[in-house]
């Protein structure tokens, strides 16, 4: 039976760390895979209040889940149990002790689509999360995203120039306000050939079966769709 190509359009998060996990499974699915696949990123904010400069991460942990000083309650404790367990087998390394600041993600987003632009996205979407989930470092900091881009081969002074004016923000609000009309209120998002979703931290084997569905469909992104 012939196949046709897939494009994954991803909608996804930098300080989702359900979003790192779903793409190292979805990584893991697509190792050896007969199929030709084409990747698209897609920014999604999860907190677009959150200041431009970013804020304290346990300040702001602490009004989100409420309890102690360090926002750890019950529930927090216990998602990010779940979250550590997962992180080993997928190879990541959560460090959430490492986080000071909870980043405004407008312009990591915007260095994702540049990075796009230059078949970089996915080097930039792993340097990002490992920046912020790794090494703690504050990515919603212009000097910070420019260092990032200048470590997977882009021109980190040009990068740190088109943040600072701005460039590509209406863009990315545009975007973003696509995926609110698709009523994509959760990240991590995968849609095959704009036909089928996978949604959330699922396993390799959930992708494995999306692609070989997607693969008998119609070539097809998600943004043509919605353009139409």
């Amino acid at each position: 039976m012939s196949t046709n190509p897939v494009i994954i359009d991803i909608v996804s998060d930098i300080v989702c760390p359900w979003c790192w996990l779903g793409k190292q499974y979805l990584d893991t699915a697509l190792h050896d895979t007969q199929y030709e696949v084409r990747i698209n990123w897609h920014p999604f904010m999860l907190d677009p209040d959150v200041p431009p400069e970013g804020a304290p991460y346990k300040d702001y942990m602490k009004k989100k889940f409420g309890g102690s000083k360090t926002g750890e309650t019950d529930r927090f404790k216990s998602m990010r149990t779940h979250l550590e367990h997962a992180a080993g087998p997928a190879g990541i390394a959560f460090d959430f002790d490492n986080i000071s600041i909870r980043p405004n993600t407008l312009k990591a987003h915007q260095l994702m689509k540049w990075a796009a632009g230059q078949n970089k996205a996915d080097l930039a979407s792993e340097a990002l999360f490992k920046a912020f989930f790794v090494d703690g470092q504050n990515i919603s900091d212009i000097q910070t995203l420019s260092q990032i881009a200048t470590s997977i081969g882009m021109d980190g002074p040009l990068v740190q120039e088109l943040l600072d004016q701005g460039r590509d923000e209406n863009t990315i609000r545009t975007e973003m306000a696509y995926f609110q009309h698709l009523r994509i209120h959760s990240v991590p998002t995968f849609i095959y050939n704009a036909q089928i979703i996978v949604q959330g931290g699922q396993p390799a084997e959930i992708h494995k079966q999306a692609l070989e569905r997607a693969a008998t469909l119609e070539t097809k992104d998600i943004l043509s769709i919605i353009k139409s």
